[in-house]
């Protein structure tokens, strides 16, 4: 519900300016009127998104961060807060991406506290000048949430942290978690008041707001969410221990597109969704989705990128140069290696210490010649830890020192932040290599920055006394850490296992004496990289996908289900509805010749049973429907002859399809056919049979089950990703040894299945329709139910016999909400049975006549 701040925001004291403003909120629906909001939210979204509208016709997109792009400060004179934006914050470069056309407005939190009677002026200078919309969070809420959930329990953890004892991190604290969910609440609710869902694109950046998703797409049922994580997403055997595990991954599946730096990190999160949700992926030209619930949500790698015109306009600037001039008189005649991390505990820079002692020690010619410049940035939370790690990493750096200072040289300096982005570039400019050495870290963007800062330039070349055509104005060499995800990138970086402290000295050493020519020819490689794959060729490409994976969102009905972070929107056709059991027994009261084809497993037999036996009910439901004279009742299932039989003998009047169709049995007194008449030819299995024990014997939880016409392969209680690699394996190693035989290897969910060619339900259903139309009774109603992919066989016959041979009232439906090929569906077994007890109520009441159902029986 739009809150009583965002009238604030918009000046109605004078809606003149409104006008010329750009487009935040559109709240007006009659000029000089102001609609009454919290009533259309309440009564209908889709009404209140079609009456919104806009002078402005540009293109809109909301970025939301933990912080907005901004820095603050109070001037002295006035005691005002002042503001400017952030050039180097990632959410401002981003805007680069897009056009002219492109608006954009960003929500987050301020770097400093406002006080609350100073919220209101803050929010409305923040949104005049900057488009800006600040979140303010009370400080007990912003406490728990960033610096006790986010930092000291989340972010360890998304970096493979266990803690393990109390001493060693954070344990899971249900407190801070709801301080979380309603911090996340609160950048919900502020993305609301100034939302257009039928046309903005809103796009979610990071960890810090990670269910926020559930809460836009709860109110907007169709609005166009993205969401990158800038940190690793852990392996599932890491993710799992988090106990809220289900709540985040289906809050981040409420987006439309979800966007991660490396494979790595995205294949950790497909194999948690399909561990613990369930769900499996599908590649189709190069895109990866999920399916869920009738929506695709798709997946997108690429690493983000820096700004190439700030670094540059930088590195133009006079200031930069004499920086340069500062650094070379310090630190000439010394080969200098770079290192700039936050000060935190996965940056490994104890490690990046010791390997530099080690090298030293190992290289004695080097001592006094060797230096390593140490930047360290602020850390961006507090706590015991933050301070052991700086404790243990000056211990080090102390001891390094002790051990190989001279006077006037020492082996590692430390350059305390902040340092401005005009220094880093400095120091980058006159250093021969660049060691990141983190044990885990998202992306890292330093290599990159490091690249293009030794790229040449007049400026720097004139403070570094080189000319342009000189071939040491363009090398680098770059150390990075295989556990960060700008790795990957730098194909000619050495990579190094940060732990191991021999790798890393011998990378400094081959760094240090490595040819110019070799580092040349490193550094252009990256160079090319680097200057075509910056930050706004990441954010058009992101924003593309997410225009791309939106596409779909008005052909499709969406209703919400769930309660809670449960909740998730169901996407389906415009043209699929629930079956009304009021619908289908007026057309059963008026039609004489029908056909009735149940499924069994999921359809009238619910999947969770144990025991498959079908209940009293059933029974008395189907005798009643195959009694009646206008009926002809089929169950079409995949089970065996022999357990159809057993369970439905007492039916006399019921036809039974089993194995999918290759055996079909008309009613209790008639023997069971094969499909088309055809004679078994099972030698094929001689063959398959050996291939699926060996895959069962290697896949533990996975069996075989061998039917008449068919061997099926299940792996439903094998590990997930084991298991759907296996099966992968298996179809194509079938494919492979029965490509001359008369069969057909699929795959179905979590089974791979061998089956004659030319059987299936749908060529059950051909023959049902054809054989009734052949004698003379022509059908003018036909009920098909089933709930899995085996059934869409039969609903795509039964759509085709619409159009071929005109029956009138026809109902294919599904069970459960879900894409179908079926127009109707039903939620579970308990509506099937309803919908089933409807239709026997009115052949319960019609009289026994003769007709259709005996003529037609007695004729096979």
């Amino acid at each position: 519900m739009l809150s009583r701040s965002s009238f604030n925001l918009i000046n109605l004291d004078d809606y003149s300016c409104v006008i010329d403003r750009p487009r935040i909120p559109r709240i007006m629906t009659v000029p000089g009127v102001l609609s009454e909001f919290e009533k259309d939210y309440a009564e209908n979204e889709t009404d209140l998104a079609s009456d919104v509208v806009s002078s402005v016709t540009s293109e809109r997109r909301i970025i939301v961060s933990n912080q907005l792009p901004v820095k603050a400060h109070r001037v002295q004179e006035t005691n005002k807060w002042a503001f400017e934006y952030d050039p180097d914050s990632l959410v401002l470069q981003l805007k680069s991406g897009f056009g002219p056309e492109v608006e954009c407005v960003y929500v987050g939190s301020l770097p400093v506290d406002v006080d609350p009677s100073e919220q209101e002026e803050v929010g409305q200078t923040l949104l005049d000048k900057f488009r800006c919309v600040p979140t303010f969070l009370s400080q007990d809420i912003q406490n728990k949430f960033y610096h006790g959930f986010c930092k000291h329990y989340l972010w360890p953890l998304f970096h493979y942290m266990l803690p393990v004892t109390r001493t060693h991190g954070v344990r899971f604290d249900r407190v801070a978690w709801q301080a979380y969910v309603s911090a996340n609440k609160v950048f919900a609710d502020k993305v609301m008041e100034v939302i257009n869902p039928d046309e903005d694109y809103v796009w979610i950046h990071d960890y810090h707001l990670m269910v926020m998703p559930t809460f836009l797409r709860k109110r907007f049922h169709r609005v166009r969410v993205g969401f990158f994580l800038h940190s690793p997403f852990p392996s599932s055997e890491i993710y799992r221990t988090l106990p809220v595990r289900d709540e985040i991954l289906r809050a981040l599946l409420n987006c439309d597109l979800i966007g991660f730096h490396t494979f790595d990190y995205a294949r950790h999160f497909l194999s948690s969704c399909s561990r613990m949700l369930g769900l499996d992926y599908k590649s189709k030209r190069g895109y990866i989705g999920l399916e869920y619930y009738g929506r695709t949500v798709s997946i997108k790698i690429l690493p983000v990128g820096i700004h190439m015109g700030q670094i540059e306009s930088v590195k133009s600037c006079n200031q930069t140069a004499k920086k340069v001039e500062e650094l070379k008189r310090i630190y000439g005649g010394t080969v200098v290696i770079l290192g700039v991390d936050d000060m935190d505990m996965f940056k490994g820079i104890s490690l990046k210490f010791l390997a530099m002692g080690q090298l030293l020690e190992d290289y004695p010619a080097l001592r006094g010649s060797v230096v390593l410049v140490q930047i360290l940035n602020p850390a961006r939370s507090r706590g015991h830890d933050i301070q052991e790690v700086e404790d243990e990493t000056r211990k080090v750096a102390n001891e390094v020192n002790r051990r190989f200072g001279q006077d006037g040289y020492e082996p590692i300096v430390f350059v305390n932040g902040p340092v401005s982005t005009q220094d880093k570039i400095a120091y980058y400019t006159i250093s021969e290599c660049v060691v990141v050495n983190a044990v885990r870290d998202g992306m890292n963007l330093v290599p990159y920055k490091y690249t293009v800062s030794r790229q040449s330039s007049p400026e720097l070349d004139k403070a570094l006394g080189v000319t342009v055509n000189d071939p040491k104005d363009r090398k680098s060499v770059i150390i990075v850490s295989e556990f960060i995800g700008c790795s990957p990138s730098l194909s000619g970086a050495i990579r190094v296992n940060p732990w191991n402290i021999d790798s890393v000295t011998e990378a400094m050493s081959l760094a240090i004496m490595m040819p110019d020519n070799e580092k040349r020819l490193r550094h252009e490689k990256h160079y090319k990289y680097v200057s075509t794959h910056d930050v706004g060729y990441w954010a058009k490409s992101f924003d593309q996908d997410l225009e791309r994976a939106c596409k779909e969102h008005f052909h499709k009905r969406c209703w919400g289900v769930g309660f809670g972070l449960g909740f998730r929107v169901v996407a389906l056709g415009l043209n699929f509805r629930k079956l009304s059991v009021e619908h289908i027994v007026s057309a059963y009261k008026k039609t004489n010749s029908r056909l009735i084809l149940l499924d069994y497993d999921g359809t009238v037999m619910p999947e969770a049973s144990v025991d498959k036996t079908p209940s009293k009910e059933v029974i008395s439901i189907l005798n009643v429907l195959s009694n009646d004279p206008k009926n002809v009742v089929f169950i079409v299932s995949g089970r065996g002859k022999e357990s159809l039989s057993k369970w439905f003998d007492s039916v006399k009047n019921l036809g039974l399809s089993a194995e999918h169709g290759w055996l079909t049995r008309w009613n209790g007194d008639s023997g069971w056919e094969s499909c088309g008449g055809l004679v078994l030819d099972a030698d094929w299995k001689k063959v398959a049979l050996p291939v699926m024990e060996h895959y069962t014997e290697a896949t533990d939880g996975s069996s075989i089950e061998q039917k008449e016409s068919a061997l099926v392969w299940h792996h439903q209680e094998a590990d997930p990703d084991f298991g759907m690699w296996q099966a992968k394996e298996l179809l194509d190693h079938l494919e492979s040894v029965l490509a001359n035989e008369p069969v057909v290897v699929k795959r179905g969910r979590q089974i791979v299945e061998v089956n004659p060619q030319g059987v299936s339900k749908g060529v059950v259903v051909e023959t049902l329709i054809a054989s009734m139309q052949s004698k003379g009774r022509p059908l003018d109603f036909v009920l098909c139910i089933g709930d899995d992919r085996s059934d869409e066989d039969m609903f795509e016959k039964i759509s085709s016999s619409v159009v071929n041979r005109g029956i009138a009232e026809v109902f294919a439906c599904t069970v459960g909400q879900k894409p179908s090929m079926a127009k109707y569906y039903l939620d579970d077994t308990v509506d099937v049975i309803k919908m089933l007890h409807g239709l026997e109520a009115v052949s319960t009441q019609a009289p026994k006549t003769g007709g259709i159902g005996v003529s037609f029986e007695t004729s096979f």
